[in-house]
């Protein structure tokens, strides 16, 4: 009796679980859309061979979430409807699917069929995935000038198609030299590409192809050029230092990206142009086919997004005025110009002899005597004027320390002279000689007046420069000067000399749109002081080093030369040569590395950058 109980209930206990599991097809629906979306199907019963999934939807290396939105049986059959969402950077991709589920003995199966991924798929149909880049927007000049547009290149290169295997290092190679570009590693990068590859060589400027490239190119088996378009300056020295470069992705940033960049996205690589990029660049359109050729289908598709344009305060005509006078200069150089009501930077030019570097805005160097227009400014808050009359010896002792003039200081404004002469002459031992009229802060204060020394995050490389509080007597006399610990920028001192003529603090502005909260001087520059200082600017031009500038209207400027590094076999010591002025509309730093004086060497500089068309 106990033993017929047993399996009764054994054979209820089987039953019960058999109808339970035939008449729930729900946890395979719920498992199956779990697989799908994790991209593995290992755990799911399948009917048919499920492997392709992984190979249709491989291309499609993007997210996606699979969720059942209902299941509906009858007998051994049921019908899962499959919610899909494909995350595709700012867009989705939404459709709805069905998969067969199907009983199998005491369990449920899913019936293999490619359109439970996509509709309309067929066996062997693949999803691919393309992306549309928009055009990338441009950088505008003052007065709306295009500065960074499509403009024409030529993609040098390689086309491994149009040749046999055994070709691919003697064309390489050849290509390279007559391209211009080093053989080893472009033979390396050709050999190891695909057969169909094209292998870029170079991309040139359409015009600096026809000047470089020789005819004998076009005659190397494979070699090809490929016309297309480049965002690119007016030329390629053009506030390169600032703008930076733009090309293909590199695989260090797509692998930063989080998948917003894939192989042949082009992106700024450098400058403002990799500060900018997610404005510039834009985001890509997408585009989701199966099937190929004439077969091949559109799924689903979005329009990019166009990037905004930079607008930038540069002047085109001042910038480029600006290089070409800074083009034959040897040693690293700057031009800097400032429009003195607005800050707006008009020209932000780095020689050639920068080897690339942004001397410019970044450089750091020390000011020499253009420093004494903020050292004229803290003696007159000392009680000075420009008529106060100042010694000025042919040298002078501080802490031991012998400080003298220039070699070529003119004999006749050594002894009693007015501070205005003093500043004129550049008399160096005057303004030492006075360095205990002014507080460990005066000299400070008075940079942070004049826009020195007092650092702003301006949306670009931006070097405000250094005046900090002296240690010892020795370093508080060279500050005086523009040596000790005293830097600057091109910039920094052009915001000096705009700031002596807009007779406020002046803060530079090249990113239009950025905002910048300013931080106000503890002392700020009055109209008086400003005018004072304006006058003494112009006894530079009127009597004293700089007046080979005569003639300019209203101009007032300042020469300096400061000593740097190693002394020569002589003992004499490199200078770096500066010389700053300040017009109504215009506020100009000039600055060169290596130099015999500002006045010789930074002075004609400065008078062509004025005075050319």
């Amino acid at each position: 009796m106990f033993a017929r109980a047993s399996a009764l209930l054994l054979l209820v206990c089987v039953a019960v679980t058999a109808c339970s599991d035939s008449s729930d097809p729900g946890p395979v629906a719920d498992r199956l859309a779990e697989g799908l979306t994790a991209g593995n199907l290992a755990e799911v019963p399948f009917e048919g061979d499920a492997g392709a999934y992984a190979e249709i939807v491989g291309d499609l290396d993007v997210p996606v979430r699979v969720r059942v939105a209902g299941v509906e049986q009858e007998d051994d059959v049921a019908t899962a409807e499959l919610s899909w969402e494909w995350e595709l950077g700012r867009d989705s991709w939404h459709y709805t699917t069905k998969a067969e589920l199907v009983e199998s003995g005491d369990d449920w199966r899913v019936r293999w069929d490619p359109a439970l991924v996509e509709p309309s798929l067929r066996e062997g149909e693949t999803l691919t995935l393309r992306t549309t880049q928009p055009r990338r927007a441009d950088v505008i000049g003052r007065s709306g000038q295009r500065i960074v547009t499509e403009r024409d290149v030529v993609r040098l290169g390689l086309d491994k198609s149009k040749i046999d295997k055994g070709e691919t290092r003697t064309s390489a190679r050849r290509i390279a030299e007559l391209a211009g570009v080093t053989p080893g590693p472009y033979v390396k990068r050709a050999v190891a590409s695909g057969d169909k590859a094209f292998v870029e060589a170079i991309v040139l400027r359409a015009e600096d192809a026809k000047e470089r490239i020789p005819a004998a190119f076009a005659k190397v088996p494979g070699a090809v050029s490929l016309g297309t378009t480049r965002p690119l300056a007016p030329t390629k020295e053009f506030a390169a230092p600032l703008l930076g470069s733009v090309g293909e992705a590199t695989a260090e940033l797509i692998e930063k990206s989080d998948g917003a960049l894939s192989a042949g996205d082009v992106v700024g690589l450098s400058g403002l142009q990799a500060r900018y990029d997610a404005q510039l660049r834009g985001t890509p359109g997408v585009r989701v086919t199966a099937g190929e050729g004439e077969r091949e289908r559109v799924l689903h598709e979005s329009d990019p997004a166009q990037g905004e344009p930079l607008e930038l305060t540069l002047d085109v005509d001042l910038q480029e005025r600006a290089e070409r006078v800074l083009a034959d200069v040897g040693p690293a150089s700057a031009i800097v110009a400032v429009d003195p009501s607005t800050g707006d930077l008009l020209a932000a030019a780095s020689g050639p002899g920068g080897d690339g570097n942004n001397t410019a805005t970044y450089g750091r160097y020390a000011p020499g005597s253009t420093m004494k227009v903020v050292t004229a400014l803290a003696l007159l808050r000392a009680g000075l004027t420009p008529e106060s009359v100042v010694d000025c010896p042919a040298t002078t002792v501080v802490d031991g320390k012998t400080f003298k003039n220039y070699d070529d200081y003119p004999a006749s404004s050594l002894g009693r002279i007015t501070l205005r002469e003093a500043v004129a002459q550049s008399c160096n031992t005057a303004f030492i000689s006075l360095v205990d009229k002014l507080d460990d802060k005066a000299l400070t204060q008075a940079a942070a007046a004049l826009g020195l020394g007092v650092d702003h995050d301006l949306g670009f490389p931006a070097y405000f420069g250094q005046v900090p509080a002296p240690e010892g007597e020795t370093e508080k006399a060279a500050d005086l000067i523009g040596q000790g610990k005293v830097l600057a920028s091109p910039m920094a001192m052009a915001t000096v000399a705009a700031s002596v003529r807009a007779g406020h603090t002046v803060l530079p502005r090249l990113v239009v749109g950025h905002r910048v909260e300013p931080v106000a001087p503890e002392v700020p520059l009055t109209k008086a002081e400003a005018a004072a200082l304006r006058g003494l600017m112009r006894a530079v031009v009127t009597e004293g080093s700089g007046r080979f500038l005569g003639g300019l209207g209203d101009l007032g400027a300042k020469t300096g030369t400061a000593e740097y590094g190693t002394p020569d076999a002589s003992g004499a010591l490199p200078t770096h040569v500066w010389m700053v002025a300040q017009q109504p509309r215009l506020a100009v730093a000039v600055f060169v590395e290596t130099g015999a004086s500002g006045s010789s060497t930074a002075g004609p500089l400065l008078r062509e950058f004025l005075t050319s068309p």
